[in-house]
């Protein structure tokens, strides 16, 4: 470091002890580095350099303006001996002459103020007289290469001879101050910096309370789950907020009401927990009525028009401290149960009902709540008026679909039992009337080939005996004899006659199979035999069990011994028909798919259950019915089936038929390629 001479005395010299010099130095060095405080600094280098150079004092002096050199003493150490400047204001031109100094690279050091050439009557010396100074050294410091201030050092009992040395250290000292101040500029900049950072986190803060916002109007867009939505609410809020406790509380008419959902940080109640072993929670507080969350201090503030913030219109109440708030010992009680300190509760509300609040506590103390806090929640609090005034349309539109979709079910029973009655109906009359006409001339031929037969035995018993008697007849007689070929009538005419006798037995079991299935003469319910029923419905689809190219279903029956059951004859018969009916299909649909590897076969068993329930199973090894179409086998019109093969009224009728007419259970069980099974319970009445 260069220095700069003294303009007042030029020849100055060295004494002072450079050990102690550095190890101050190395000390103020240290203090302004370690400490951010510029008070601190400033006083403890005034201090150090007074101890140092044993004088009476020394002082910062800071200039106003450098223009007019008007200042004052900022910092100071004095002997308790002389008064001292701190604080005193100065306007001198005294001070011009040292910025002068200043700007030429010069410094004033003045060994005695009695002998100063040329400025003896001067206001200079009055006042240096007025400070009690006799000897003084003013060193600028320099602050961004402009003049701060200057250090003064007074020494005022006597003359003294200032020392390069001592000159040199002030130099460095002044300089330091210089740099005290830059770093003071460059914290309080860092300061501003981190405010600035701080209102970008701040801004941060928003747009992540606006991703909060807009993830809930998401979440409502999505889903109208009220409990998805409750939850996502305030578990985001809690964490952004840094809350103990979010909470939201639904309202009653009688503005009684509960918790229905709440975020808390791990160590504080559940009040939802709570709220069951002790109901008051949120119903009803026994000392004063207090039957919400909104600090109140009459019995009858929410109930209370004029005294109500919420129904005034007032979206929001907030409390930084609940013990400053001028609550009365009711609601603090109800709070410390809740172990709040403050608080913000938002109103929810949609078109013009009050449904509830949004509650955010603070346990741990008192929180002063930010008004960007606020406009978090009164948002969050509008898009839950939002979602369940969407919920509760939702709820009316589900309803009215409900309905509809009951009414549209019921229309659908409707016809398709119309249908399937009138084609039942048709079907029993054109059975019946078949099974009428029938009837009649297959009783008549029934009848008589006994008959027939008794005289065809009469006759033949006739020729034989002319045989035996008249073994050569005349020419003519044994002509006709050799042309009928005689005796293989005599052999094939009783064959023939007992075929026919079985063809009329099978077409009277016909008929009477045809009755048994229409049943036109019994509507009612009846006592039966199962058995009866299931075989009248195979001999119908007899046609339908031989398939082409000679082949046939084979009908593996496996019959329980099964008591006479109450039920609905002609209606059970017809499930029977449909569920045979539906097996024949699978069966042709595998072979022609080319999936049957074994030989066509329906099995049809029944038992009699250890609950008394008739079980009844129809199984078959074709096509099977994939898992998707399973579950809706049984809804009306619906067929899986190619079209003009089924109308898809089959099973829905057997399954009404089953279900509500007999109040018996019907189950499918099936996989894909692997055959079904229709499992029928029937209980006996």
């Amino acid at each position: 470091m260069k220095l700069r001479q003294s303009s007042e005395h030029p020849d100055v010299i060295f004494s002072l002890n450079q050990n102690q010099q550095q190890k101050t130095l190395f000390r103020i060095i240290a203090n302004i580095r370690e400490s951010l405080d510029i008070d601190t600094i400033f006083n403890n280098i005034v201090a150090e350099v007074r101890q140092l150079l044993n004088t009476d004092r020394v002082g910062v002096l800071y200039f106003d303006s450098d223009w007019e050199w008007t200042g004052k003493f900022l910092y100071e150490d004095v002997s308790a001996d002389w008064d001292t400047l701190l604080g005193v204001k100065l306007n001198d031109r005294y001070f011009a002459e040292l910025g002068e100094l200043h700007q030429q690279g010069r410094f004033k050091a003045i060994n005695d103020v009695v002998y100063i050439d040329g400025v003896a009557d001067s206001c200079s010396i009055e006042l240096y007289t007025k400070f009690q100074v006799r000897t003084s050294i003013a060193v600028p410091v320099v602050k961004s290469q402009n003049l701060w201030g200057l250090l003064c050092i007074h020494h005022c009992s006597d003359s003294r001879q200032w020392e390069l040395s001592e000159i040199e250290f002030l130099q460095l000292i002044a300089e330091h101050l210089g740099l005290a101040l830059q770093q003071a500029d460059y914290i309080e900049q860092a300061k501003s910096q981190s405010m600035q950072l701080a209102q970008a986190k701040a801004g941060e803060n928003a747009a992540e309370w606006q991703k909060i916002i807009t993830k809930t109007i998401e979440k409502i867009r999505q889903s109208l789950d009220l409990e998805s939505i409750f939850r996502t609410s305030t578990v985001e809020i809690k964490q952004v907020l840094k809350a103990d406790r979010v909470a939201i509380y639904r309202l009653n008419q009688d503005w009684s009401g509960e918790f229905v959902f709440e975020s808390v940080t791990d160590g504080w109640i559940k009040l939802m927990q709570e709220q069951l072993q002790r109901p008051e929670l949120g119903e009803n507080i026994a000392e004063c009525q207090l039957k919400t969350l909104v600090a109140v201090s009459t019995d009858t503030y929410l109930q209370d028009t004029e005294s109500n913030p919420f129904k005034r219109g007032q979206t929001y109440r907030i409390c930084s401290d609940i013990y400053q708030a001028g609550f009365n010992d009711c609601y603090l009680k109800v709070l410390e149960t809740y172990q709040a300190k403050a608080y913000v509760i938002v109103a929810i509300s949609y078109g013009q009902k009050f449904w509830g609040l949004l509650a955010v506590y603070q346990n741990t103390g008192p929180r002063d709540w930010q008004e960007h806090e606020l406009y978090l929640l009164t948002q969050v609090g509008a898009q839950l008026g939002i979602a369940l005034q969407q919920a509760e349309l939702l709820e009316q539109t589900q309803h009215q679909k409900e309905e509809l979709v009951q009414t549209l079910k019921e229309l659908q029973q409707t016809q398709s039992q119309l249908i399937q009655s009138e084609k039942m109906a048709g079907l029993g009359q054109l059975v019946a009337g078949v099974a009428h006409e029938i009837n009649n001339p297959i009783s008549f031929i029934y009848g008589n080939i006994y008959y027939v037969t008794e005289y065809t035995e009469y006759l033949l018993k006739l020729i034989r005996l002319y045989q035996q008697n008249y073994p050569h007849p005349v020419g003519e007689v044994q002509e006709h004899q050799d042309a009928l070929d005689i005796d293989f009538i005599t052999d094939d005419l009783p064959q023939l006659l007992n075929s026919m006798m079985i063809g009329a037995n099978r077409i009277r079991q016909l008929v009477l199979s045809l009755r048994t299935f229409s049943r036109l003469d019994e509507a009612q319910m009846k006592t039966v035999d199962i058995h009866q029923g299931i075989d009248s419905s195979l001999l119908i689809l007899q046609n339908r069990l031989q398939l082409k190219d000679t082949q046939s279903i084979e009908i593996i029956r496996e019959y329980g011994e099964l008591p006479h059951v109450a039920c609905y004859a002609a209606q059970l018969n017809q499930v029977f028909l449909n569920i045979i009916t539906n097996a024949i299909d699978a069966i042709e649909m595998a072979i022609q798919n080319g999936t049957m590897n074994h030989h066509p076969r329906i099995w049809i068993r029944t038992n009699l259950s250890p609950e008394k329930f008739i079980q009844i199973c129809i199984a078959d090894n074709g096509c099977g019915i994939p898992e998707n179409m399973r579950s809706r086998i049984f809804e009306p019109f619906f067929t899986n089936k190619e079209p003009g093969k089924g109308i898809g009224l089959g099973l829905s009728i057997s399954y009404q038929i089953i279900i509500e007419k007999h109040n018996g259970k019907i189950k499918c069980i099936s996989g894909h390629e692997s055959g079904c099974e229709f499992w029928i319970e029937i209980p006996l009445r």
